[in-house]
């Protein structure tokens, strides 16, 4: 985790991160964490533990689609499962970061000792 951030406060945002990570494209989970620690310019620290566990609950609920890779005898190692966003996903990601506009609105001067 990043420092100064607490776990808890990543994993309350977590789902809508990962919605938003798909929405540049399909990828695999060791591939989202990595596209998650380059857009936290390599300050935030995911395991891919704590990821995978929300991106089978995002399956569940239809919010992303996953498909096995297809066999390649070029690539070493197990299959990979590649996640996509769905149309609910994109739809749920929306209301997201409008959820996540309306909490820095009221809870960023409140914390920030703005004047009202």
């Amino acid at each position: 985790m990043l420092a100064g951030i607490r776990g808890n406060q990543v994993r309350g945002h977590l789902e809508t991160m990962l919605l938003s990570v798909l929405e540049q494209g399909d990828a695999h989970g060791f591939e989202i964490v990595k596209r998650l620690e380059a857009r936290g310019c390599g300050l935030l620290k995911l395991k891919e533990g704590s990821v995978y566990p929300v991106l089978y609950r995002l399956e569940r609920q239809g919010l992303v689609q996953a498909t096995w890779e297809p066999d390649d005898n070029e690539r070493r190692g197990p299959r990979r499962r590649i996640y996509q966003l769905t149309e609910k996903g994109t739809q749920v990601l929306a209301a997201g970061r409008q959820e996540w506009k309306n909490f820095v609105n009221v809870v960023g001067p409140i914390l920030m000792g703005a004047a009202t």
